[in-house]
């Protein structure tokens, strides 16, 4: 097995083994982790705490165990709907409210339980320290949550800080005491009673995320923060200066049931097929902008650096399965080669009698790429073309076949098949109202080079408007089926849920994507194919069992392959 196979593997027991841990003790049976988050059902639960996250490359079982034993005393500890009315809304508040209460749980530990009390204060003391170390605590703001963190969680369980960062909180523990002392002392004293704690936990966070505030309009020039984007002087940045897990990153996709779908006689329905179309990409393109897409994407790819024969190498081992190629002879070691006996007779002393199996690494797989070309998705244009563009490059290297799809739809709001609609006098659940698009932006049995200019045309900003997901999925799927390869992995690649206005407004809000959910349901029980969501800035997991985050605002560099590397190693060999 290859190295990024056995860390998925070990991966997922270790998420089997905490999430059993979790479901034992609090009660509840629908509990799973999927891409390293505890869903309750297909609901994500929240984050909770920073140090909830441990990281399977760099924490160790322990952390892990802490992590279990965390979650496990907030579901069982703490009332959410309770927690939920008490919030605060301002996002800063709000993070350091969700910190505190999750020190009030793990401060209510059994004392019969010694191991669980062990694995939370070494949790606790690894993200500490990774933090420090880190460097996030060398500007006054990340020092100042860092202290707040420390001081909080000592005083509601009544351990010590951690040892090697104690003589560095000092000044801040003075600074903090008469504006928060009172409250500290009262978060001791009613760790039993959430309501009564919550008062406390309130007062300490408006208190510290105005402190925070000021931290940020002093430690830079006006004229510096003026040149910063917007979204870089949020309240959020406050946070992820410390740590970028404190809060949400990255929405969770917003999914529900669909009583249409639900219903007696429910089924998919879909008003009229005839203007579905599925297009060579490249043929809704002109020639000339097409080169001149073509050289802006290879523009972008050779600033990236990305080495393409180590990603290739990193697949090729990844994908590749040995197979027989016939036989060495002349070997010391091995099976006996009846061939060779006569050579005995004249020389005694040949040891070379022997011949072994030649085995060669061979690639029998195939991987899609299915693209979501809605509106929302042209800010991420360059980088999912990018993005596709190097993998399928590396993928050709390693032997592996691939493809590149896409998915919109021929209008807005419904176009042709909506008139028809209203033309009929609008029956009652019409079902899908739109004219389905799909796009072959590089087919398997084409060569990269070939299909280069083609996948530029994902550059395309008109090609993007709105999105009908399962469909796409049932079909990028067919396309698979119909392939001679023994592996089938499907990577879909999307920022939002699936999103037609027309199909909305005539159906209920979550008709599309509870569609989605059952035709990925469907494929994933078959187990014909591996599939997996790839989100662009969001959470896919209510729709994919197997999904990952990325986060293509920043240069998706090496550390997205790798990503994806990681997360196509977890999906199942069929």
């Amino acid at each position: 097995m290859s190295d990024p196979q056995k860390l998925v593997r070990h991966a997922q027991q270790v998420d089997e083994l905490c999430a059993a841990f979790v479901r034992a003790f609090s009660g509840e049976a629908d509990l799973h982790f999927r891409g390293r988050r505890l869903h309750r059902g297909r609901q994500p639960l929240p984050w909770y705490a920073p140090h909830l996250h441990p990281s399977p490359e760099s924490d160790d079982f322990a952390s892990f165990r802490g992590t279990a034993d965390g979650l496990a005393l907030r579901l069982s500890a703490s009332d959410a709907a309770l927690h939920a009315r008490l919030r605060p809304e301002e996002p800063v508040e709000r993070m350091l409210f969700e910190m505190l209460e999750q020190f009030r749980v793990e401060s209510l530990a059994p004392e019969s339980m010694p191991g669980m009390q062990r694995n939370l204060r070494h949790r606790h003391e690894r993200w500490s320290l990774s933090v420090h170390h880190a460097g996030l605590t060398d500007t006054a703001r990340g020092l100042l949550l860092y202290a707040v963190a420390q001081i909080c969680r000592a005083r509601v369980t009544g351990q010590q800080v951690v040892e090697a960062t104690e003589d560095m909180l000092e000044a801040t523990r003075f600074a903090l005491s008469p504006l928060i002392g009172h409250a500290l002392a009262g978060l001791r004293r009613d760790r039993a009673e959430q309501a009564a704690y919550a008062v406390h936990a309130r007062a300490i966070a408006r208190t510290v995320a105005a402190m925070l505030h000021a931290a940020g309009e002093g430690e830079e020039d006006p004229a510096a923060r003026e040149a910063e984007p917007e979204d870089k002087r949020s309240v959020f940045s406050l946070v992820t200066d410390m740590d970028r897990e404190i809060i949400e990153r990255f929405t969770t996709a917003d999914s529900g049931r669909s009583a249409l779908l639900e219903g007696a006689g429910g089924g998919y329905r879909v008003f009229t097929t005839a203007y579905d179309r599925e297009h060579d990409a490249a043929s809704l393109v002109r020639r000339e902008l097409l080169r001149e897409l073509r050289e802006q994407l290879d523009r972008r790819v050779a600033a990236q650096g990305v080495n393409i024969g180590r990603l290739a190498r990193a697949l090729r081992v990844l994908l590749a399965e040995p197979q027989r190629e016939g036989w060495d002879g002349a070997q010391e070691e091995g099976r006996i080669d009846g061939r060779r006996l006569a050579g005995l007779v004249a020389s005694p002393a040949e040891r070379r009698l022997f011949r072994t199996e030649r085995l060669e690494p061979v690639a029998d797989c195939v991987v899609s790429l299915l693209i979501d070309c809605s509106g929302s998705m042209k800010a991420h244009a360059e980088s999912v073309a990018m993005l596709a563009d190097v993998l399928t490059r590396a993928l050709e290297q390693a032997g592996v076949a691939s493809e590149i799809l896409g998915f919109t739809t021929g209008a807005w709001n419904g176009g042709r098949a909506q008139r028809d609609w209203l033309r009929a006098g609008r029956p009652a659940h019409p079902g899908r109202l739109n004219e389905r698009c799909h796009l072959v932006f590089k087919a398997a049995d084409t060569p990269w080079r070939r299909a280069r200019t083609g996948i530029a045309a994902l550059l395309k900003a008109d090609l993007f408007r709105e999105g009908i997901d399962g469909e796409a999925v049932d079909w990028a799927c067919t396309r698979l089926e119909a392939r001679a390869e023994e592996r089938k992995l499907l990577l879909v690649l999307s920022d939002g849920s699936p999103m037609d206005s027309a199909t909305h407004l005539a159906n209920d809000a979550h008709y599309l994507d509870h569609h989605l959910q059952d035709v990925v349901a469907r494929h994933e029980q078959a187990g014909r194919i591996g599939i997996a969501g790839i989100g662009v800035g969001l959470d896919l997991s209510p729709y994919y069992s197997r999904s990952l985050v990325l986060d293509l605002a920043a240069s998706p560099g090496h550390t997205a392959f790798r990503e994806v590397i990681g997360l196509m190693a977890g999906l199942p060999r069929h």
